[in-house]
């Protein structure tokens, strides 16, 4: 029995890197993971990594831009664990870098994976948190949303992230969820191997 038996994480972008280990650790600790990642093979491998361990976790290909990929998520999510207690928005891209190279379709891209991605997924699991009063929703930002390292598209979209999770503090802390913004620095995963 670990620190969050019963309790159902769904955690974005878990396939790989920052994403994966979250899930893991949750496991670890005793939570029944949902592994939403859009590459398929990469989020049954982790969620056979977790199985293999002991711990319970279910991998569902998932396009967090597209709000029916999301809504169906959650619902298979639900059907097999129950309501989310913890929905950790980690999911993200980073394309282009100065503004003046990034054409439209990057630039929309990158809003649309790492910001309205959290839009999204709140959207599907804060209503049952309401019904429950309870729920804990960690959207994964960065320290780009806090300075200037580059990287235009993805750190305005991270900065979006750091105001909406603020805006839904406030909002919603009544109701008894808590929802928090980590800023990592750089870690060495594949979304940043290029850079590095």
């Amino acid at each position: 029995m670990g620190r969050f038996a019963g309790q159902v994480a769904i955690v974005t972008g878990a396939g790989s890197g920052i994403g994966e280990a979250i899930a893991t650790a949750f496991a670890a600790a005793g939570a029944q993971v949902v592994i939403a990642e859009i590459a398929a093979p990469r989020g049954e491998a982790v969620a056979e990594a977790i199985r293999r361990a002991g711990g319970q976790a279910l991998a569902v290909p998932t396009d967090v831009a597209c709000a029916a990929s999301v809504a169906a998520m959650v619902v298979q999510a639900r059907a097999r664990f129950g309501p989310a207690d913890i929905l950790v928005n980690n999911a993200a891209i980073s394309t282009g870098n100065d503004i003046l190279d990034v054409d439209e379709a990057t630039w929309d891209h990158n809003l649309a994976v790492v910001l309205k991605s959290v839009y999204l997924c709140c959207r599907q699991v804060l209503p049952a948190m309401i019904e429950r009063g309870r729920g804990a929703i960690v959207n994964i930002a960065s320290v780009n949303a806090l300075g200037a390292y580059s990287c235009m598209p993805y750190s305005a979209a991270k900065a979006g992230v750091v105001n909406l999770t603020q805006n839904m503090a406030m909002q919603y802390g009544r109701h008894g969820i808590r929802v928090n913004a980590v800023c990592p620095g750089t870690v060495r995963t594949p979304i940043f191997a290029p850079l590095l």
